[in-house]
């Protein structure tokens, strides 16, 4: 199951992710988004459980909960809308 992650704390890095999330079972990836301009966080991103049960638990654990200083938002994400991320554009 891939969930999404918000509010994360400037420095939390995928690590941190990995190492929260492990505690509610089998972590496939763990990765935080980062600016590519600036290199800074965007402060949200994205960890992927084994199986559904796994990815459920960890939302009702962790939505809403205190992490590094800042109240995290773990829900399941979604996926992107086709097209969305490379639209070309016309003249």
């Amino acid at each position: 199951m891939n969930l999404f992650v918000a509010n994360l704390h400037p420095s939390t890095r995928g690590e941190d992710l990995q190492e929260l999330f492990s505690q509610f079972g089998s972590v496939v990836s763990a990765k935080v988004i980062m600016d590519k301009e600036t290199g800074n966080s965007k402060r949200y991103g994205f960890v992927e459980l084994a199986n559904e049960a796994e990815g459920e638990n960890a939302i009702a654990q962790l939505n809403e909960k205190e992490f590094q200083g800042n109240q995290i938002a773990v829900k399941m994400a979604q996926p992107k809308a086709a097209g969305h991320a490379h639209q070309q554009r016309r003249y």
